[in-house]
C-alpha cells in the first residue's frame, strides 16, 4: 500500500508540470475533443519517456537529461512568444497544437518523466505499473489544467492568450535556471 501511495505522489508531482503548462493551453479556447486528444498525448508521453529513462540507465542521463531539459525548455519558450504575439494578430495566425506541433507540446511538458524514470529504474520500480500510473496521473492533471484554462479565458478574452504565453514562458524559465 505504501508503494502505491509513493508512486501516485511521484505521478502527481511528474504531472504537476503537464497541469500548469496544460493551463496555459487552455486559455486558447480550444475544443473539448482537442482537449481531450492533448490530454491523452500528453499521457502517452508521460509513460513512453519515464520507459525511455529506465532503459536507458545511468551511464547516459548525465548528458541526455541537460540536452532534454534544454530542448524543452526551448520549445516552451517558443510557444509561449508565439502565443504572446498572436495574440495581437489575426485569428489564422494563433498557435494551435495539432499535428508535430502537438507532438512537440507533449515531449516538452514530459521531460523530468525521463529523469524520473532513470531513477526508478535503478531503484526497481515495478516498470508497467509505474509507468501507466505516471500517464494517467498526467493525461488526468492535463485535461484538468486546459479545462480550467478554458473557463478562465471566457473572463478574460483574448488577454488570456498572452497570460497563457507567459505561462509557458515561465515555465521554460524554470528549465533553464539551475535548481
Amino acid at each position: 500500500m505504501h508503494e502505491w501511495i509513493g508512486l501516485l505522489i511521484m505521478a502527481t508531482a511528474l504531472g504537476m508540470d503537464a497541469f500548469s503548462v496544460a493551463l496555459g493551453m487552455g486559455m486558447l479556447g480550444l475544443r473539448l475533443l482537442h482537449i481531450f486528444k492533448i490530454g491523452l498525448m500528453i499521457g502517452f508521453f508521460h509513460v513512453v519517456m519515464p520507459m525511455g529513462g529506465m532503459a536507458v540507465g545511468k551511464v547516459l542521463s548525465l548528458h541526455f537529461d541537460v540536452i532534454a531539459t534544454s530542448i524543452g525548455g526551448a520549445l516552451l519558450l517558443l510557444i509561449g512568444v508565439h502565443m504572446v504575439l498572436s495574440a495581437f494578430m489575426e485569428n489564422e495566425s494563433r498557435i494551435r497544437p495539432f499535428g508535430l506541433g502537438l507532438v512537440l507540446f507533449a515531449f516538452s511538458v514530459s521531460i523530468d518523466s525521463f529523469s524520473a524514470g532513470l531513477s526508478l529504474g535503478m531503484l526497481g520500480a515495478k516498470t508497467v505499473v509505474t509507468v501507466l500510473m505516471i500517464g494517467i496521473v498526467s493525461t488526468m492533471l492535463s485535461w484538468t489544467g486546459m479545462m480550467i484554462g478554458k473557463r478562465f479565458q471566457r473572463f478574460i478574452g483574448a488577454y488570456g492568450e498572452v497570460l497563457g504565453g507567459f505561462i509557458l514562458i515561465g515555465f521554460a524559465v524554470k528549465l533553464f535556471l539551475p535548481v
